[in-house]
């Protein structure tokens, strides 16, 4: 009789400030000599890897780099983020050219999301009022009415009229979350982003056995379950300030790992946990880890590959997103 044994997972991976930064390599400085010279800002999410987070003009989440593109004077946007991010920058800067390092970043969320369904979708409820979420594609944006972030949802949300019925898209799970909050009643779109789902309520409490006095800090996209067991539940913006404030030493964090780069560059006197799945020490996102240094380096050189937006589309596209932006004052 084979008799089963219990699997032995790794331990969740422990993020500290280094003693010092490391020194910048040679593809880095000639990144930071090329940008210069074609008069470009490198804008990089969260979830970008260290080294690109090193030398970027701005590190941010959706929203934060939302309104860095808008309010940029470069010439050129190199966006280290995913093929919607770029995007959005796109749309806000049809005249300035926007590269992405790896074209083929793209995003399991917003895939989920095909532009045609939901021109089908409103064609047969003409009277729903749909709220995006950013992780979409510009086709998308196009067909909404109003744009949210994680960390601007809920107002986004609470500003809609009461009279419109909202169609959420395409996250089930920042939707779901929202609408517990704000007590509106909301069609959810079945979308969702493939990393934030695979932490599970048993990985979290296996690693909270090992982090007793740990926070649980998880970012919205993460399932219900997940989310009920967490101390704070919030955008990877406010997650920074959270742990800055909180009196803890040690925070379990529940988001791209990528994210632990930045809140011990801001916060190093604390030590941060990445939480764990059922089947690996952290959370890597594969897509926004297709951008690389080296890549990076490359599209610079060769001002490639750009992001381009049929004018119909980004122009639609954009009156959802300045409306996000309005509204988020």
């Amino acid at each position: 009789m084979a008799i089963a044994t219990a699997s032995v997972l790794p331990s969740p991976r422990i993020f500290r400030k280094q003693d010092e930064l490391s020194p910048l390599s040679p593809q880095q400085e000639e990144i930071l000599r090329l940008k210069k010279e074609r008069n470009a800002v490198i804008l990089c999410h969260n979830y970008q890897v260290e080294p690109i987070q090193q030398i970027a003009d701005f590190v941010g989440d959706s929203l934060g780099l939302a309104y860095k593109a808008a309010e940029t004077d470069a010439e050129v946007i190199v966006f280290c983020g995913v093929h919607f991010m770029a995007e959005t920058a796109k749309i806000l800067n049809p005249g300035k050219t926007v590269l992405l390092p790896d074209i083929e970043a793209g995003c399991s969320l917003s895939d989920s999301c095909p532009a045609e369904k939901l021109a089908a979708f409103r064609e047969a409820n003409p009277e729903v009022y749909v709220v995006a979420y950013v992780n979409c594609s510009a086709s998308v944006k196009a067909l909404s009415d109003v744009i949210c972030t994680s960390g601007n949802a809920i107002r986004i949300v609470e500003q809609v009229p009461a009279d419109k019925e909202i169609l959420f898209v395409p996250d089930q799970n920042l939707g779901q979350w929202v609408a517990k909050l704000t007590g509106r009643s909301m069609k959810l779109w079945p979308g969702s982003c493939y990393a934030h789902v695979l932490f599970s309520k048993q990985s979290i409490e296996r690693c909270r056995i090992e982090h007793p006095d740990a926070p649980v800090v998880a970012h919205p996209e993460c399932i219900e379950t997940v989310r009920d067991l967490a101390d704070e539940v919030c955008s990877t913006e406010k997650m920074v300030s959270f742990c800055r404030d909180n009196s803890a030493e040690t925070f379990i964090i529940l988001t791209e790992a990528g994210m632990m780069h930045r809140l011990t560059r801001e916060i190093p006197d604390k030590t941060f946990v990445a939480g764990p799945t059922d089947h690996c020490a952290c959370n890597d996102c594969r897509f926004m880890k297709l951008n690389t240094i080296p890549k990076l380096l490359d599209c610079l050189k060769k001002n490639e590959p750009v992001i381009e937006i049929p004018n119909d589309i980004c122009h639609k596209a954009r009156l959802p997103i300045e409306r996000m932006l309005e509204w988020s004052k």
